[in-house]
């Protein structure tokens, strides 16, 4: 797995790593111990960087539940989405609960109240509870917004959609995260599974082997991953080992320039 910096955050990450959205908010030991045999393929295939969230139902609990015992082993991205203050701190202290009383990257969740919990989180790093501070956002409506959060300097990474389909952050998000030495978090590389189920043809990425690439999924992944402003992605999977393991070998080859990731994007747009 190939590891990178994410931006000024300092943390060194794998260029892939999992999402828990829908697909760990699951209940039953036989559903968690499905997600366990999900979370240790993972871990075990190199991509140890995990994205929850509160909004997620039982996703942080679950995830966590799926880590005793090798938590030391992975780094922790999860979110504060709450309205209020107070709100923040009793998921903060919910969190840090699940994770071993300590998150890699704590972010703003769809910047709701970004200026309360932006305080609260940057307490919490003073307290060497929160390694790195970022915000997200899903909709390209509230970029303007994510810009200000950005030029604040009181961040180190940023998440944000990108896929052939989502390429609104080309505009201005990415090349102001460049400019500011940000941390990019990839979500919905594969538009939330939509656009695994509208693959090109065989022939039509045959034009892409050259860069390795002989599956729609590896397209998907290396377009992104090939831009040098984009550090990490986070698809998520509930499917077990095959599906696991084909995405970190796809991603093993990403050694291309960003002109690949152009090329792609305007190939299938």
């Amino acid at each position: 797995m190939q590891i990178r910096l994410l931006g000024k955050s300092g943390l060194l990450v794998p260029a892939i790593g999992m999402g828990t959205w829908r697909t760990f908010d699951v209940r039953g030991e036989a559903a968690i111990a499905n997600t366990c045999s999900v979370v240790n393929a993972a871990i075990e295939a190199g991509a140890n960087f995990f994205d929850s969230s509160p909004m997620y139902g039982e996703a942080e609990r679950v995830l966590g539940l799926a880590l005793k015992g090798q938590r030391d082993a992975v780094q922790i991205a999860t979110k504060v989405w709450a309205d209020t203050a107070s709100q923040g701190w009793a998921q903060a202290r919910r969190s840090l609960s699940f994770f071993g009383g300590r998150i890699e990257l704590y972010q703003i969740h769809n910047l709701l109240n970004w200026k309360n919990h932006l305080e609260m989180i940057e307490q919490l790093r003073y307290e060497g509870r929160v390694l790195a501070i970022g915000a997200t956002h899903y909709s390209s409506v509230s970029f303007l917004e994510l810009r200000r959060v950005m030029e604040s300097g009181r961040i180190g990474a940023i998440q944000i959609p990108y896929n052939v389909e989502q390429r609104e952050v080309e505009n201005n998000i990415l090349p102001l995260a460049a400019d500011l030495g940000l941390g990019v978090v990839i979500m919905r590389p594969f538009g939330g599974g939509g656009l695994l189920r509208r693959a090109p043809s065989t022939e039509e990425l045959m034009p892409l082997k050259p860069f390795g690439v002989n599956t729609w999924s590896q397209a998907l992944l290396k377009g992104i991953l090939s831009d040098p402003r984009c550090h990490v992605a986070i698809p998520a999977t509930s499917n077990i080992w095959k599906r696991m393991q084909r995405l970190v070998i796809h991603l093993g080859l990403v050694t291309t320039s960003g002109s690949m990731s152009c090329g792609l994007l305007r190939s299938f747009n």
